[in-house]
């Protein structure tokens, strides 16, 4: 099979599978507890801790666990709002946000704030000044993607850290970072927000674990209460405890999967990222020059995240998805996560099609790619 979904889900590295076994066989023993076992847990906890806030140029005690990204946007628009509430009730964010945002801020619409969605311009980035525009002085929270899991399009977050700074503006600022991790370079320091969603599994770690970076001083409440607080009891200091950022029994096979996988990349993250620039480049250039192929994103934009969207002439988002399934080829028909990309893609939407790369495709997958969307477009049997 050649596998292009890597924007939904990716296959878990080895260093990431062995150091989660290992824990689940292992090394298994709860975090919290002072025994050996115990200790050791800790210790891997800390360690996959210091590499994720090494891949996101932080401190450790910035890193918090979540069970996904999804969690790590919730968390941080449901608590940060919450959190600023005193000072304002105007959120502003886009109307191609993941479900993950969207479902949040609906949420919190019906608690009273007031929610300011933006359009993206043409390219399905969001325009700086389109932010700078709907800014306010009630305006508590800013959040955008920095990549479009849909379009592949990528947003400028440090240009809006930054104008918030210049505007004065009591704004937090969060990023969906999920699909940019460790595919974008940035840090923490350099980008500027005030939390950063990231999630395992879109970069060869294990399913089910993320994390959330939260700048140091900033105190959000828990989502989530009761059970052991394992979490906050390894970051925070014992006259800090009550303040309980999450409960319950750490995944630790998933953190050190995450940890592992994270360490990996990054390891290898400047000839990775130029591999998948590469293939991202062959492929869209090789959609670009076929007629009858419609695609969404610039290619520099593109090749930057490893997403390209296109639709297929006349072809629904299944018919072509189970068309490049016939032919052993996987590729997301439609657009799952991000409704508002529709009103992005208009008439398009129909006919959505997503491919999107990963470290370990090659460049003779992407021309079978190519040659399947041939015989596609030209309604040759299967």
């Amino acid at each position: 099979m050649v596998y292009l979904d890597n924007a939904a889900t990716t296959r878990v590295c080895p260093e990431a599978a062995e150091a989660a076994v290992h824990m689940m066989t292992e090394c298994f023993g709860n975090p919290s507890t002072t025994y050996k076992l115990g200790r050791e847990a800790k210790a891997a906890v800390d360690k996959a801790r210091s590499q994720i806030a090494k891949a996101l140029g932080c401190q450790p005690d910035e890193v918090y666990f979540t069970s996904c990204g999804s969690e790590g946007d919730n968390w941080a628009l449901i608590s940060g709002a919450r959190y600023m509430r005193r000072r304002g009730k105007h959120i502003i964010s886009s109307a191609v946000e993941h479900d993950a945002v969207r479902k949040s801020l609906d949420f919190l619409e019906k608690e009273g704030y007031e929610i300011t969605r933006l359009q993206p311009d043409g390219t399905g980035a969001i325009p700086l000044e389109r932010v700078r525009a709907a800014l306010r002085p009630d305006t508590i929270l800013v959040s955008l993607m920095m990549v479009n899991n849909e379009t592949g399009a990528v947003n400028d977050i440090a240009a809006v850290a930054r104008m918030l700074k210049v505007e004065n503006s009591i704004a937090l600022l969060h990023t969906d970072a999920v699909q940019g991790f460790l595919k974008v370079p940035f840090s923490a320091k350099t980008l500027g927000a005030d939390m950063i969603t990231i999630s395992g599994h879109k970069i060869h770690a294990p399913k089910g674990i993320g994390a959330l970076y939260i700048r140091s001083g900033l105190k959000l409440n828990t989502l989530r209460e009761g059970g052991t607080g394992t979490e906050s009891d390894s970051m925070l200091q014992p006259s800090e405890a009550p303040e309980r950022y999450e409960s319950g029994t750490l995944n630790l096979p998933g953190i050190a999967g995450l940890g592992a996988g994270v360490q990996y990349v990054q390891a290898h993250q400047s000839q990775i990222m130029m591999h998948e620039r590469e293939l991202t480049t062959a492929l869209y250039e090789g959609l670009r020059a076929m007629e009858g192929v419609t695609l969404y994103c610039p290619t520099e934009e593109a090749a930057r995240a490893g997403i390209v969207s296109f639709n297929l002439g006349d072809l629904g988002s299944s018919e072509a998805a189970d068309a490049y399934s016939r032919r052993g080829i996987a590729v997301r028909g439609g657009l799952h996560c991000a409704p508002g990309a529709h009103r992005f893609l208009g008439t398009l939407r129909r006919g959505a099609v997503r491919a999107s790369i990963g470290y370990d495709n090659s460049f003779d997958e992407i021309e079978a790619f190519l040659r399947a969307t041939h015989e596609i477009l030209r309604g040759d049997p299967a």
